[in-house]
């Protein structure tokens, strides 16, 4: 097993916990997705992988993550990311003054190989769009150019295991298919490790191997891609599908009607 999270908890500020005995694996060469509402705990649990907790105040209090056999719970974002670990973080952020070739480059900066003419020719086989706009700055990038140029960026460090925060928030859903196909292509022709947190559940689950819901800071199911699909449960409150196979918005299920079949 790549990754293995054991029954960890999470507390912000020594005050706030935001997760409670959280377990989930990652195997080697799989798509696992999170998936859940705001405020659930799927961005908390990949910065409790990737370390990204501590600029925040945050701490694993409880358990352990275990990579490659090593525990890294609570090591710093540099070390985890020199173990393999790449974080894409929500929001596309970008180096906007340099080039989007500059900014693919600086993703090598964690590697001790530093040569990278043939990634680089990699990551624009993936993501074409930005070959035409290599000198551009990236600040002028449209939302989904930005969103392949931050994979793109992840992909120039090789990491051994990818986390991909909400990918398709804000962006068209022609544009969140595109990226989600690149995505499994990835996966499928690089043997890329992915961890994605996705609210897009239908998305999330179409490319996925493995997927875990997680409801106020805690797991309440999991199973494999094709099963979750259909479950009812998911497809009522996820999907938008009612019981009677009709459309249903996500915004008409109450929330207690969630936790009080899950708990």
């Amino acid at each position: 097993m790549l990754l293995k999270v054991n029954n960890i908890s999470v507390v912000y500020s020594d005050v706030i916990q935001v997760l409670k005995g959280v377990s989930l694996n990652v195997e080697k060469g799989k798509i696992v997705s999170l998936l859940g509402s705001n405020g659930s705990g799927k961005t908390s649990t990949l910065k409790a992988i990737s370390g990204l907790l501590k600029p925040e105040n945050g701490k694993v209090t409880d358990g352990e993550i275990v990579f490659q056999g090593k525990g890294i719970h609570n090591q710093s974002p540099e070390a985890i990311t020199r173990m393999g670990i790449i974080q894409v973080l929500e929001g596309r952020q970008p180096f906007k003054y340099l080039t989007i070739e500059e900014n693919l480059r600086v993703g090598t900066a964690v590697r001790r190989d530093k040569s990278y003419r043939q990634d680089l020719e990699i990551v624009y086989h993936y993501f074409p769009a930005l070959v035409a706009r290599r000198r551009s700055k990236a600040g002028y990038c449209s939302g989904g150019e930005l969103q392949m140029l931050v994979i793109g960026r992840a992909l120039m460090a090789k990491p051994e295991l990818l986390l991909l925060d909400e990918p398709s928030l804000g962006l068209a859903p022609l544009i969140v298919k595109e990226i989600f196909d690149i995505i499994k292509k990835i996966n499928e022709e690089q043997g890329a490790t992915i961890v994605l947190v996705e609210q897009n559940a239908n998305m999330a689950l179409q490319i996925a191997h493995y997927g875990y819901v997680m409801e106020n800071g805690k797991i309440v199911m999991e199973g494999k891609a094709e099963d979750l699909v259909e479950n009812p449960d998911i497809k009522e409150f996820y999907l938008g599908v009612a019981a009677t196979g009709d459309a249903r918005a996500y915004r008409d299920v109450k929330s207690y009607r969630r936790r009080k079949r899950w708990f």
